[in-house]
């Protein structure tokens, strides 16, 4: 199978990305809701940065690219420690509140 090539914008605005350190994540039955929240310490409450809606499947290539692309660093840097102090809720949601 030929590869395909995709001509993709990225604009300065965008490029420039924005910082999160909690993501929620919610569903229905068609739609996934990737909300990026950043939070400061000692703080409750946070401002969404950016919101990604997806399907399902779009959802799902999402999970394998991450996980592809965790164990591709992993392999090269070592393996990521999740303990330590947690400050803020973990990074998935479950199906919280968008």
């Amino acid at each position: 199978m030929e590869e395909q090539k995709i001509d993709i914008n990225l604009t300065d605005e965008v490029a420039q990305g924005h910082y999160s350190n909690l993501a929620i994540i919610t569903h229905s039955d068609n739609e996934f809701i990737l909300d990026f929240v950043q939070m400061m310490p000692g703080v409750n409450k946070g401002q969404v940065r950016s919101r990604v809606i997806m399907t399902p499947k779009n959802a799902k290539r999402l999970l394998r690219a991450l996980t592809e692309n965790l164990g591709a660093y992993e392999s090269k840097m070592g393996v990521i420690d999740e303990g330590g102090p947690q400050g803020f809720p973990p990074l998935t949601g479950g199906q919280g509140l968008a």
